[in-house]
């Protein structure tokens, strides 16, 4: 989840339907652009050096040349175009790549930070495509610039344009989801034994008649809808219907209601046996460091990045930033955070530890040969190998004996400078640079490493005791350097993740300490912590900021000698009722009730099903596992959108998740997100320029967009699926409660 400062290399689609308002048009203004059908010739456009602007029968056409690595590495432009705050523009052009091309069509600032008020992906090919949509000037300027960027081209093209007209007095579009049938059900499908409910939009305040059919048409069973009022977090009417009486199994089963039928619907108990795998083999094509063999995930095989090999600086020797420290590191390998080529302790560290939490949990649910990685068949169940690969990273971020602030851990390594999409690691040529310790990561390494050091010792004794000592030195240099915090203006080239609260992350290293060693000193910490007897059930969940719980599930669930073991357990069980009660609540079956939903709100959701999911381990207690069960609903398409939010899974899912990669909306050569990979979802903060223009004033649940340039709403990381991952293993566990 990276905190983007880089508005210049963002960049908008415009191939979502937009819908014109009713309301009558508006007085034409007077064209902005200088020459827009070059019958004067060239002038004023302009172009970057390795460009040259000809006519060719009345179009501006020009030769791009190929071996370019970002999008603003060629450009064509005008200057001096004025725009007035509030004012919205009509914007068209026609243009054509030869071969096929998706290049950016901007209007932006023209200095840095180059900030963008409208921003186009247009699909270009040999024929050329007209190109028409509107946006509003969120401020005056007098010199606004109006660019395509066409660099990022392996192979040379040609690019013509034509007709290029921006004017004011434009009506505004208006962006209207493609929502489907009005039932809202999960499209992947529901368990025989456990609960089934789903949501109608509907303007009836009357209990309707719903039914429930087979894949042959035939109804199998009716019933009457409960009315819900408005849902605020979709600002819809709503009812629910439950229909868990009928548990017979089958494929392709339907519910009406109000004149509309749901997509289809299993009812399996296998429903999700492949979910814990395929969540978890995202990990692997999410690697640095490493080729990524196309015989183990076909379709996704890329060379190594990062390791120093042109046009790569590599991270093999990684120098810090300026006057940050006098020495370089071999950071190589871990995975790469989310969609960029970034990696961050603290993320990854949560992220970690969750995969080595639900091998805790059940450790006979994970075998060796399980993932098709190339550590398969060593002896060691595949998930630690995958979270050895991240812990390896994490341990090399730790600063050097002999060095100030020896024992902490560098915050983060990234590139100097923000890149376009998409762009394959191999081909990244950005200076790499480690960011200044920090004690969140410090404290996050002494976690991390302290859990593996009691999960590795069966396996790798060496490695077990490797990072038991890292995670004893991390945690005295943390005591030592307590507030050092991370910047929150660091934050070119990669998210800031800052946190100017750790203690929560000392009590969390504290618990995995304790848990590891049974020490007193790390004891007497975690009981004297705020964190242990306060209430950390926080409504929107926890998250890489807030890692409390992360030491509170663990004491509650991982056998230890605290004298107050027993009040820790029931305080688990306290949180999970909070949930269950939010769950029950809710109109669409979710755990998560804000009035704005948070960044990566899908992974909040979860975090809260994790908490819900130790209660029924602790207790054997069913309505904590029927309430995990039903929350999962929400993710596979029983939400406002009615769309999964899991690559893969359901009629209808997210699969333009923000990647640089992973970016087949751009690239048709790219592949989408693997199977199993979670979208971050609704996000009322709208902070990227798409969402900006298309979900102003949107309700909290429909904050959210499949577009790769959205992202913040769309971004894949690998801390959302580290719990997709936890309770997807809980879903399929059939063993009963671990904690007893």
């Amino acid at each position: 989840m990276t905190r983007r400062r880089g508005a210049a290399l963002l960049a908008l689609t415009t191939v979502l339907a937009l819908a014109p308002t009713a309301a009558g048009a508006a007085a034409e203004g007077p064209e902005q652009i200088v020459n827009g059908t070059f019958g004067t010739g060239t002038a004023p456009w302009w172009s970057t050096g390795n460009v040259t602007l000809t006519l060719d029968q009345g179009r501006l056409c020009a030769d791009i040349p190929g071996g370019t690595v970002n999008p603003w590495d060629a450009i064509i432009g005008q200057d001096d175009i004025a725009l007035v705050a509030g004012e919205t523009y009509a914007y068209s052009f026609t243009a054509s790549a030869d071969p096929a091309k998706v290049p950016r069509a901007l209007i932006q600032l023209p200095v840095d930070p180059y900030t963008q008020y409208y921003s186009a992906n247009p699909q270009l090919d040999p024929t050329g495509v007209d190109h028409a949509a509107t946006f509003t000037a969120p401020v005056s300027l007098p010199d606004a610039q109006v660019a395509f960027q066409l660099g990022g081209s392996a192979e040379p093209w040609r690019f013509c344009m034509d007709d290029v007209s921006l004017k004011g007095g434009a009506e505004p579009e208006v962006y209207e989801p493609d929502t489907g049938p009005r039932v809202r059900v999960n499209m992947v499908g529901y368990l025989p034994d456990g609960p089934k409910n789903a949501t109608v939009v509907t303007t009836s305040t009357t209990p309707l008649e719903w039914l429930l059919r087979d894949s042959s048409g035939r109804t199998v069973a009716r019933g009457s809808g409960k009315p819900r009022g408005t849902d605020a977090s979709s600002r819809q009417n709503v009812q629910t219907i439950d229909f868990g009486s009928y548990a017979r199994t089958g494929k392709g089963y339907t519910l009406t209601a109000d004149g509309e039928t749901s997509r289809p619907f299993d009812i399996t108990a296998d429903l999700y046996s492949t979910l814990p795998t395929d969540a978890l083999k995202f990990y692997y094509t999410q690697r640095s460091g490493i080729e990524i063999l196309d015989s183990l995930r076909p379709g996704y095989g890329r060379p190594a990045g990062h390791v120093g090999v042109a046009p790569n600086q590599g991270d093999v020797l990684v120098p810090c930033q300026p006057g940050v420290c006098d020495y370089s590191l071999n950071v190589r390998g871990g995975w790469y955070d989310a969609g960029d080529h970034g990696k961050y302790v603290v993320n990854g560290g949560i992220s970690v530890h969750q995969l080595m939490a639900t091998y805790e949990r059940n450790r006979s649910a994970f075998t060796d040969r399980q993932l098709r990685i190339p550590e398969s068949g060593n002896g060691v169940p595949d998930v630690l190998d995958e979270a050895r690969w991240e812990q390896e990273f994490l341990l090399s971020m730790q600063v050097p004996a002999g060095k100030p602030l020896a024992g902490m851990a560098h915050h983060k390594i990234h590139d100097a400078n923000w890149t376009g999409l998409p762009l394959l690691p191999h081909l990244d040529p950005q200076l790499r640079e480690l960011h200044p310790p920090s004690t969140a990561a410090t404290l996050n390494l002494a976690a991390t490493a302290a859990q593996a050091a009691r999960l590795f010792k069966p396996y790798d004794p060496a490695f077990a005791a490797r990072n038991l000592r890292a995670a004893r030195l991390a945690w005295a240099a943390a005591k030592a350097n307590p507030t050092r915090y991370a910047s929150a203006t660091d934050g070119v080239g990669g998210g800031s993740y800052d946190d100017n609260n750790v203690s929560d992350e000392f009590y969390w290293a504290a618990a995995e300490l304790y848990l590891t060693t049974g020490e007193r000193e790390y004891r007497d910490f975690v009981l004297a912590s705020p964190h242990h007897t306060g209430d950390i059930w926080r409504d929107r969940g926890f998250d890489w900021g807030n890692t409390a719980q992360l030491g509170r599930l663990d004491l509650a669930t991982v056998p230890n000698n605290l004298p107050d073991r027993a009040r820790v357990r029931r305080s688990v069980v306290e949180g999970a009722d909070k949930y269950l009660a939010t769950q029950r609540a809710h109109p669409y079956g979710m755990p998560y009730d804000v009035p704005d939903y948070d960044w990566g709100s899908n992974n909040l959701v979860l975090n809260n099903m994790v908490v819900m999911a130790t209660a029924y381990d602790l207790t054997g207690t069913e309505k904590y596992r029927r309430a995990v069960r039903e929350s999962m609903d929400y993710l596979f398409g029983r939400n406002a959108l009615n769309q999964s939010y899991v690559t893969g899974y359901g009629e209808v899912a997210s699969h333009n998740q923000h990647s640089r990669w992973y970016a087949h909306q751009l690239d048709a050569t790219l592949p989408n997100p693997p199977r199993g990979t979670l979208a971050g979802g609704p996000n009322s903060s709208i902070q990227d320029p798409i969402a900006q223009r298309l979900l102003s004033g949107c309700a909290p649940q429909f904050c959210y967009i499949d577009d790769i340039e959205s992202w913040s709403t769309n971004e894949l990381t690998i801390n959302w699926n580290s719990p997709l991952v936890w309770v997807s293993s809980f879903l399929t566990d059939r063993g009963g409660p671990r904690c007893r």
